[in-house]
């Protein structure tokens, strides 16, 4: 059975992952003993799509019918494979250009970022599975659309996808207000993956050691922050500004 978000039943959400429907995470009340229940979380771990054990209470607040543990969220949005993608801009002679936003789980901020990602040409919007914004129709919304035709890469690990990136020649410049470089003294015309993180906790420090440049916006007013939708723009249109000159 189904709803417009989600669908819930075990067998149900089987047969969706079956048959290559984007999934953006799946709610599962934990049952030792259900055979259905295993056979989807071999399924999930295969096909490496997220998922989380809940109360069963949580899954009653979504919905009241028989959705025997189970509720599976879909994604209006197709997730590619950063790897591939930055294979093929190198095929196309092209210079790489990624977003990489890291906790940032504001949907407001997630859609704002990947507006302004489509519009300065990036490539790739690159997101860990877990502790991001939920790609959903409000996402796609606040996005004005962006989120249909930016290509977005979900990740296990963050950290290990900005590393294999590395090794593919792209280096990371990681923005923060505790970085003591400005970011207009970087070179952004190299293939680059920018990195955003969120205003609670800023970037992750296992994300900040294997960056390449550590910059910072110039703050001159009292406030010591800036919204991460509006920080992630200003370098985005840096790298824009350079790549054209």
């Amino acid at each position: 059975m189904a709803d417009k978000n989600f669908i819930f039943g075990t067998r149900a959400v089987i047969e969706a992952v079956n048959s290559d429907k984007q999934i953006e995470k799946v709610l599962i009340v934990r049952s030792d003993d259900n055979t259905l229940h295993k056979e989807l979380l071999a399924l999930l771990k295969k096909r490496r799509i997220y998922f989380q054990y809940v109360p069963f209470r949580k899954l009653n607040k979504i919905t009241r019918k028989n959705h025997q543990g189970v509720v599976a969220f879909i994604s209006p949005v197709t997730f590619f494979d950063i790897e591939e993608i930055v294979t093929r801009i190198y095929e196309e002679g092209k210079t790489p250009f990624i977003l990489a936003l890291d906790g940032v789980t504001d949907v407001r901020n997630f859609g704002a970022a990947v507006r302004t990602a489509e519009c300065a040409g990036v490539h790739a919007v690159l997101i860990p599975e877990k502790g991001s914004a939920a790609v959903n129709a409000d996402a796609v919304k606040t996005s004005a659309g962006a989120l249909l035709k930016v290509p977005v890469c979900r990740t296990r690990s963050l950290r290990e996808t900005l590393l294999k990136l590395k090794k593919n020649g792209l280096q990371i410049i990681s923005a923060s207000e505790k970085a003591e470089k400005n970011y207009y003294q970087t070179d952004f015309t190299k293939p680059v993956v920018l990195v955003a993180g969120s205003e609670e906790k800023g970037i992750s420090n296992s994300i900040v050691s294997l960056s390449d440049e550590f910059v910072k916006i110039p703050l001159l007013g009292e406030i010591k922050s800036l919204n991460v939708s509006v920080a992630a723009s200003i370098l985005m249109y840096e790298t824009v500004r350079q790549r054209i000159n």
